[in-house]
């Protein structure tokens, strides 16, 4: 529940501005107070008079309102809110954020508030996917703005791809997760999750038997404790969970560039089944039979995300965490894999076959650390999450 949290929220002009409405009877409905801040580009999608009806509060709107400043100036309405949220968060409002701008309501109130930002982006896919704007994502990341979306999807301008604003009752998620006063609170944590997609053609690829499960309920549960997570996850069967910030990838190379792009962080756990190989030279046509027999495929070695992260020189989480999918000898194996790649904690399991633990939805793992191995029950692998989340907030707190 948000009872007694107060938001700032910032409705930029974007066609995704109709969500804006959603998103304030949503916060209303969990106890929080909606102060609504419209952009003159947000003037174009929804109406100041929709926006007050819902929010039950004056609509913001002016920079040199005089009513306004004498009211409540707009310093102090930056500063009185618990969190402020930008939704939709324009490339444009983006691009102000980064650069300090401060020429209109939105802008400045942006620029004077010391409460913490979330922001959730919407904009077309190549809008979305432009240097320009990738660039400052990183810059408004690495000055601790939360990030929640976009979402992959059809476009109102009839593309397809990632740009969609998050809907509004995960914004709603992100925003209990940030105000959470949970053991976590103020920890950013990164988790790995799902399989990676090697291409061997356009048709066919090399992938691992990765659910997603086990990284999916870890996720959830490091969030529940108050943690901004960020979600980098191959292509999973298991939908990622809401409150956090989703990034999507398919191969390796993506992966490890995706993880070191949402560098920093003060914890990373690797529960991503990523393929050790990949075709080095996939082929952009589908391969066919032949009567010269069987294709002759190449391979070339994946990069280890997990080693390049655990043995950083400069900026290292504090705390790594890795996980080793064993079919035979688990402790041992596993002993050996911390040791190599460096990292300060490696969960096993046992993935023969005979376990059931692929697909599955319980899990027997053991902790391996510096001091040993701790042999956990068969749980459920939801129960494996809560007791990995309680293991970081002590090793982190």
């Amino acid at each position: 529940m948000l009872t007694g949290k107060h938001i700032l929220l910032i409705i930029g002009g974007g066609i995704a501005a109709f969500k804006s409405l959603d998103l304030i009877r949503r916060l209303r409905e969990r106890g929080a107070t909606v102060t609504p801040v419209l952009t003159k580009a947000g003037e174009e999608f929804v109406t100041p008079l929709s926006v007050s009806a819902l929010a039950g509060r004056k609509v913001y709107r002016d920079l040199f309102d005089l009513t306004d400043e004498a009211e409540m100036g707009h310093i102090q309405l930056s500063r009185v809110a618990d969190l402020a949220v930008v939704a939709p968060a324009t490339a444009d409002l983006m691009a102000k954020m980064t650069s300090g701008a401060a020429n209109d309501l939105a802008s400045t109130l942006l620029l004077a508030t010391d409460t913490p930002v979330l922001i959730a982006p919407a904009m077309n896919v190549r809008m979305w996917q432009h240097p320009a704007t990738q660039r400052n994502l990183t810059v408004l990341k690495a000055d601790g703005v939360t990030v929640v979306g976009p979402n992959d999807g059809d476009m109102a301008c009839g593309e397809f791809g990632p740009g969609r604003m998050a809907e509004p009752l995960e914004i709603v998620a992100a925003i209990q997760a940030h105000l959470a006063a949970g053991p976590l609170a103020g920890k950013r944590i990164l988790v790995t999750s799902g399989p990676t997609h090697e291409p061997i053609d356009p048709v066919r690829y090399i992938a691992n038997r990765s659910s997603g499960a086990q990284g999916t309920a870890i996720a959830r549960a490091l969030s529940a404790s108050g943690a901004t997570v960020i979600f980098v996850t191959g292509p999973a069967d298991v939908p990622p969970p809401e409150g956090v910030e989703v990034l999507r990838v398919q191969t390796a190379q993506e992966m490890l560039d995706t993880v070191m792009g949402a560098l920093p962080v003060d914890a990373g756990v690797f529960t991503a089944a990523v393929a050790d190989w990949r075709v080095a030279e996939a082929s952009d046509r589908k391969l066919k039979k032949t009567k010269d027999g069987l294709p002759s495929l190449e391979f070339a070695e994946n990069p280890d995300i997990l080693q390049q992260v655990a043995q950083m020189k400069k900026g290292r989480p504090e705390l790594v965490v890795g996980f080793a999918a064993e079919t035979n000898d688990v402790i041992e194996n596993a002993t050996a894999k911390r040791q190599r790649k460096g990292c300060d904690w490696i969960v096993a399991n046992d993935v023969s076959t005979a376990s059931g633990v692929m697909g599955g939805t319980d899990n027997t793992v053991v902790v391996i650390d510096s001091k040993g191995a701790e042999n956990w029950p068969k749980m459920a692998k939801a129960e494996v999450a809560r007791r990995l989340a309680a293991r970081i907030t002590r090793a982190l707190v």
